[in-house]
C-alpha cells in the first residue's frame, strides 16, 4: 500500500485526489495547519480514510517531522493563496506560502527521503500576459500577479531540485478547472450559485464583468488524475493541464441560465468597473505532451461540466431554505 500525503486536502482538488487516490488503495496523509478544524470540512465520505496531522508551511521544521513520521511514497501541494478574486490580496504572504514554502518542501524531501515524489499543483497564471497562444511547457512566462509570480518561483524550484538534487518533481501547469466543489471567488461557480438563486427565487440579478473574455475551463476531477499519473512515470517532468478549448463568460451564462429554463439577458448585468485589461494574446492550454506520455485526456464536456454545477447549487441551496 501507498503513502501520500496531500497539503490543502479540504480544498477542491485535495477532495478529489483524496477520493481517487482512496480507490487506488492508498494510505492517505491530510496535511493541514488546524486538524480539528480540517475534520469539520472534510467530506463525510473521507473522514475514515484520511489520518490528518499538523503541517504549517512556513516551518520546514514541521515538514520534517511529518515526512519522518509518516513516511509517504508521495507527496501532491495544493496548499495555496488562491486565485481568482484573491490573486492581488497580501502580495508578501501570498509569495510566502504559494512560492517560498515550496522550496521548504523540496528541501524536507531532500533532507528526510530524496525518493519521495513530489507534485506541484502548479497555475496558468505564470503565462500572464502570454507571448503566443496556444501556451505550453516551453512558453515564456510573463505573470501578472502576485499569485502567478509566487507561482512561477515555486515551478522554477521545483525544476531546480529536479535538476540538481536529482528529486522525482513534478509542475503540473493546471489551466482553470472547476465543480461543484469550487469557491465562490471563481466566476463560474459565481454564476452557477447565483442562478441556482435566481432559480429559487432568492436572486433576480447577476453583474459581471467583461461577458466576452474567454477561458480555457475542464473538470478539475480529470485535472488531479493528470496529477497522479505524472508521479507514476519513470522519470519527472512538467506538463499543461487543458482542455485546448476556449469558451467565453457570455457561453457560460447561456448554457447556466438555459439550463434552468431561463434568458441569461433577463438577468445578466455588465459591470464596466469589473473588466479586466485586454490579452494579446488567449489563454489557452496544449496539452499535447500530457496526452501523448500520461494517455490522458478531459473526460467532461464544458456544457455538462456546468450544468451539472448548477445542479448541485440548486440541490444545496434548497436543502438551506427547507431547514
Amino acid at each position: 500500500m501507498k503513502t501520500a500525503l496531500i497539503t490543502g486536502i479540504c480544498g477542491q482538488d485535495g477532495v478529489y485526489l483524496a477520493d481517487l487516490l482512496v480507490e487506488q488503495n492508498y494510505r492517505l496523509i491530510g496535511a493541514v495547519r488546524d486538524p480539528a478544524s480540517a475534520e469539520k470540512e472534510l467530506p463525510c465520505a473521507l473522514l475514515d480514510k484520511v489520518e490528518l496531522v499538523d503541517w504549517d508551511m512556513r516551518s520546514q521544521a514541521t515538514m520534517i517531522g511529518a515526512l519522518t513520521k509518516h513516511s509517504p511514497d508521495e507527496i501532491y501541494n495544493f496548499a495555496a493563496f488562491t486565485s481568482g478574486e484573491g490573486m492581488f490580496e497580501d502580495a508578501p504572504a501570498i509569495g510566502d506560502i504559494n512560492g517560498v514554502a515550496i522550496s521548504r518542501m523540496l528541501d524536507a524531501i531532500r533532507k528526510v527521503d530524496p525518493a519521495i515524489r513530489f507534485c506541484q499543483a502548479s497555475s496558468s497564471e505564470m503565462f500572464g500576459e502570454a507571448t503566443e497562444s496556444p501556451q505550453h511547457e516551453e512558453t515564456p512566462f510573463k505573470p501578472r500577479s502576485p499569485y502567478g509570480a509566487a507561482t512561477l518561483y515555486a515551478h522554477n524550484m521545483v525544476s531546480i531540485y529536479r535538476r540538481n538534487y536529482n528529486l522525482f518533481a513534478c509542475s503540473a501547469i493546471l489551466f482553470n478547472h472547476e465543480s461543484k466543489r469550487r469557491g465562490l471567488g471563481f466566476v463560474t461557480r459565481k454564476i452557477t450559485h447565483e442562478v441556482a438563486k435566481i432559480k429559487l427565487g432568492l436572486a433576480s440579478e447577476l453583474s459581471l464583468g467583461n461577458l466576452e473574455a474567454r477561458r480555457d475551463w475542464g473538470f478539475a476531477g480529470d485535472y488531479v488524475l493528470a496529477m497522479w499519473k505524472a508521479l507514476q512515470q519513470p522519470q519527472a517532468d512538467d506538463y499543461v493541464i487543458s482542455t485546448g478549448t476556449t469558451h467565453s463568460v457570455r457561453e457560460l451564462c447561456e448554457i447556466a441560465f438555459t439550463h434552468v429554463g431561463l434568458n441569461y439577458e433577463n438577468h445578466v448585468k455588465e459591470d464596466a468597473n469589473a473588466f479586466r485589461p485586454g490579452e494579446r494574446f488567449e489563454l489557452v492550454g496544449d496539452s499535447s505532451k500530457a496526452r501523448s506520455i500520461l494517455d490522458w485526456a478531459p473526460s467532461r464536456g464544458f456544457r455538462e461540466l456546468i450544468t451539472d454545477m448548477v445542479d448541485a447549487d440548486i440541490e444545496a441551496l434548497t436543502s438551506t431554505v427547507k431547514k
